[in-house]
């Protein structure tokens, strides 16, 4: 935290469609602070894995865990510095997408190779994870209309955003804020955005839940 109360390092989660980088976008402006995205589109066995998802699953997730790895060293090292820095992911969301699309012996393997890597990233000061039902984050995803999505269904929405909730449940790490935004939309509303930030800076410590009047 910064010397004016300022949460200094803020992560964004949720499943796929929730609106995390639309949001960490907008908070980072607001608040001035340095705006670290995680490069979904840059993983090369992305779309092989819509297609393919149980041959492609253990390539992709190596891929963006290794990825996620090195930007957050690349942070560490060069100090968080005086300004707040506001992410899109939270490097604990490896291990969710790895529960739902590996098998045994895979995650197996994955998990002694998270544990060896997160054990040398910082945490942040805040995790704010925005959750919404799977037949809005379908709708979301069908309107953003990236090609190598189409392969995402209902199922699999489902399975994640349990996993989510399951995962954030019992999670302690950082202060939490849990926003329902099944019923708002701070990416065409500015009034849903300017109370859900004010909700943000005004979080400190253990879990609160921020449930918009319009849920």
């Amino acid at each position: 935290m910064l010397a004016d109360g300022t949460v200094r390092y803020i992560a964004v989660e949720g499943p796929i469609g929730v609106g995390k980088t639309a949001l960490a976008r907008r908070l980072a402006n607001e608040i001035g602070g340095r705006l670290v995205l995680e490069g979904v589109e840059d993983n090369s066995f992305l779309r092989l894995f819509y297609e393919d998802s149980r041959r492609y699953a253990f390539h992709v997730q190596l891929e963006f865990l290794l990825g996620r790895y090195r930007q957050q060293r690349e942070l560490a090292a060069g100090g968080l510095g005086d300004r707040s820095v506001v992410t899109d992911y939270l490097f604990a969301k490896d291990g969710i997408f790895a529960g739902v699309t590996l098998d045994d012996a895979e995650l197996g393997l994955y998990r002694q190779l998270f544990e060896l890597l997160d054990a040398q990233i910082p945490r942040p000061d805040l995790v704010v994870y925005l959750e919404a039902r799977p037949d809005v984050l379908q709708e979301r995803i069908r309107k953003r209309a990236r090609e190598y999505e189409r392969g995402i269904t209902r199922d699999y929405l489902e399975r994640l955003t349990e996993a989510f909730r399951q995962f954030f449940h019992d999670y302690t790490e950082a202060p939490l804020l849990v926003v329902d935004c099944s019923e708002i939309d701070f990416v065409e509303h500015r009034g849903d955005l300017a109370d859900l930030i004010k909700e943000i800076r005004d979080t400190r410590q253990g879990v609160q839940h921020y449930i918009p009047l319009g849920s």
